[in-house]
């Protein structure tokens, strides 16, 4: 099966009037609540260092949002850890509070796109990889109306590069689970050729547990990298998590599904051979990286699962399906011995 596009993409577009974010727009964490659905989504202006921020709009229908203000919420802290930019937000919730985890860099990334590196002028020399090499990491922030926020910091590794960390958006027998991404753990003694998906968990959110490796490429589609999408749903069968691969063939951003024990999300439960999101049209064709649907936000409202993802590095879309046909899938695609 594959999810169906909004007729309506890309839902977000590049607003001029707005210098931070009149470049790109894209990669939106989403959460769903008393009839609202929140954006927090990532945003670039035309500087030449390619400093992102993160702004936040609002819909009543899951499609047309409205921007809350013409500037970002979350924004790089002068001369901290973030400095360089905040981007790709994953959205869950712990009783009142929201927690937000964000990808950061300690400078601005430069028009990457066009393989500029911005020149920070700041000496860098016998300083640790993350620092020298401009590493993606993940902090935390959290927010009681995701207007203003408290940075709590990194809660990930220094030296890697690590993006796509995502927490479980309830606690699992007492402890915090979290998806990521260590691009670095690659060979034989990490058990994969390719960046993929492991899994930790935590009593705290800061001292974490023994990583384990979730799962690795298996398919022609993602056997260059994958990585988590979005923060995982919970069913009845089991925690529904989207993931994106990307081909050594063609360089394209794909997304698959899989399904995780409710009790024990170490165990992969199903997983589908094929993807159910790919980039056709030119709002994912034609942009900063061509071919790229990136999923960062996903709620399920009345049966109906709302898929947010960014395409292009350039605009915010939105594809739906039906969340009992996509489980009813993943169940016909069920791990031998589950």
């Amino acid at each position: 099966m594959k999810l169906v596009k909004a007729k309506e993409n890309p839902i977000l577009k590049p607003e001029n009037k707005n210098k931070w974010e009149s470049l790109s727009v894209c990669n939106p964490g989403v959460w769903y609540e008393n009839g609202t659905f929140y954006m927090l989504y990532r945003g670039a202006g035309k500087d030449r260092a390619h400093q992102i921020q993160i702004g936040l709009a609002l819909s009543n229908d899951g499609i047309n949002f409205q921007r809350y203000e013409k500037n970002p919420v979350l924004r790089p802290t002068k001369d901290g850890y973030d400095a360089g930019c905040v981007e790709d937000p994953r959205i869950v919730k712990f009783d009142d509070l929201f927690y937000v985890t964000y990808a950061y860099r300690p400078f601005p990334p430069g028009r990457y796109w066009l393989n500029e590196k911005y020149n920070h002028n700041f000496p860098l020399q016998g300083t640790p990889s993350g620092l020298k090499e401009n590493k993606t990491n993940t902090a935390l922030a959290l927010s009681k109306d995701l207007i203003t926020f408290k940075k709590i910091g990194r809660i990930t590794q220094f030296n890697l590069d690590n993006r796509d960390v995502i927490l479980f958006p309830e606690k699992i027998n007492g402890k915090y689970y979290l998806l990521h991404r260590p691009l670095e753990w690659v060979g034989e003694e990490y058990q994969t050729k390719a960046p993929s998906i492991w899994i930790t968990a935590s009593k705290d959110l800061f001292s974490w547990e023994k990583d384990q490796l979730l799962i690795k490429p298996q398919y022609n589609w993602e056997t260059k990298k994958i990585g988590g999408s979005t923060p995982p749903l919970k069913t009845k069968v089991g925690w529904l998590v989207l993931y994106h691969g990307v081909s050594l063939n063609d360089d394209m951003y794909r997304v698959g599904a899989l399904l995780l024990d409710l009790n024990d999300p170490t165990k992969v439960i199903a997983r589908l051979k094929n993807y159910i999101l790919e980039p056709e049209y030119d709002y994912e064709t034609k942009g900063f990286y061509t071919g790229c649907v990136f999923p960062t936000g996903n709620v399920i409202v009345d049966n109906k699962l709302y898929v947010y993802y960014g395409g292009a590095d350039r605009y915010v879309c939105l594809a739906t399906c039906n969340i009992n046909d996509l489980v009813t899938e993943l169940l016909k695609n069920k791990i031998k011995g589950e």
